[in-house]
């Protein structure tokens, strides 16, 4: 298929690294991989940090026009895609540009990694909430990447417009490290936790982490941070120096040689959607244990490639810690279940055939709801 395709939350050319720019651009690597020639429509960014109806409004009459000029540029080189796809769409992301387009040219539109937050229909988010749920009505199939989040667009779409995309890893750069024998029996444990260093959540999951490995001192282990931001100062002071060492940032090229240097990745994951991370420790041959937050369990099979505990319960987190710290043969079985359950589930390949799948179904629903499907509304209430 011809795609076209945006990613109002992020841009995938955007300098910052982040785990939702990695995810579009291994859904264009997949889709390529799966013989679909994908054109970047856009790299219009809808994102706002903050709330303001005449934000939202400034917004929507931007997009509408880039919508246009898109449009008539394609219109002009006689040029029409098969289907537009849009990347990550919620309240602080809405896709005008998408819906647009797909109308003008009677096309399938498609969405992957939409979220939505009943709490957000009312309040300054509004406008937002409003704009993505427009666009949830008018996309032919919409794809969630857990089912907690599956579990809330249901209230908007029918089943047959409704999937979970499982995301998935390019495994190649950490295949090496999952071929290497570990064994930790007679040396402390190499802990390891890879996140961003700032206030809100990931401050939360690093003070969680602490108090769980305060609890466990008793026992062998040393702990590796990568990361770096904002908190880095208040995330150092939680640690025993002794124990723990901070590597800063690292580019993402580097960290597949970091993982193969541990046994065993640790992450609170207090609020994550899946964490990229977990799924880069599994693909390394790192069994995980982590909170069970919203699509961590989709992720990492519980007492099979990790141990979850209850989301923020340091103590329950330790007590996983634990089980696994005094039982190193335990590690050394997740880590061997969590690379192959990566090659089985979550590859490349694995998702270019779910991504066919996905585009293929949002093709069979826009030529069923052809003669019904309402012109896109772009107004903002």
């Amino acid at each position: 298929m011809q795609i076209a395709f945006t990613a109002p939350m992020k841009p995938l050319d955007d300098p910052i690294p982040s785990g939702d720019r990695t995810m579009g651009r291994l859904i264009v690597q997949a889709l390529e991989l799966g013989g679909h020639k994908v054109g970047i429509a856009s790299r219009f960014r809808a994102w706002q940090k903050s709330p303001s109806a005449p934000g939202f409004a400034d917004l929507k009459a931007a997009a509408l026009a880039e919508a246009d000029r898109i449009g008539d540029r394609w219109q002009a080189s006689r040029y029409k895609p098969d289907l537009f796809l849009t990347y990550h769409l919620y309240h602080k992301a809405p896709d005008w540009i998408g819906p647009a387009l797909a109308d003008r040219f009677r096309i399938p539109y498609a969405v992957i990694e939409a979220s939505r937050a009943p709490k957000r229909q009312t309040g300054d988010w509004a406008p937002g909430f409003a704009a993505a749920d427009a666009a949830l009505a008018r996309a032919d199939q919409v794809a969630a990447l857990h089912r907690a989040d599956a579990q809330c667009l249901a209230a908007v779409l029918p089943p047959r417009r409704l999937q979970v995309l499982l995301p998935f890893l390019d495994l190649v750069p950490f295949a090496p490290a999952a071929s290497l024998p570990r064994g930790a029996e007679h040396r402390p444990v190499r802990l390891l936790s890879v996140a961003m260093m700032r206030e809100g959540d990931k401050a939360r999951s690093y003070e969680v982490l602490a108090e769980a490995l305060a609890h466990v001192l008793d026992l062998p282990w040393e702990l590796t941070i990568v990361g770096d931001g904002p908190a880095r100062a208040h995330v150092e002071a939680l640690f025993p120096p002794e124990r723990v060492r901070f590597l800063g940032a690292l580019p993402p090229e580097d960290l597949p040689d970091v993982y193969a240097t541990h046994d065993l990745f640790v992450w609170p994951a207090i609020r994550e959607a899946f964490g990229f991370v977990f799924l880069e420790a599994q693909a390394s041959g790192l069994g995980v244990v982590a909170g069970n937050s919203f699509g961590v369990p989709d992720i990492v099979r519980d007492g099979e490639t990790g141990l979850l505990a209850p989301e923020g319960d340091a103590l329950a987190l330790a007590l996983k810690l634990r089980a696994a710290l005094t039982d190193p043969a335990s590690i050394t079985d997740m880590g061997q279940a969590a690379a192959a359950h990566m090659r089985d589930h979550h590859s490349l390949e694995a998702g270019a055939t779910r991504l066919t799948a996905f585009l293929e179904a949002a093709q069979d629903q826009f030529w069923e709801r052809l003669p019904t499907i309402r012109p896109y509304r772009a107004e903002l209430p």
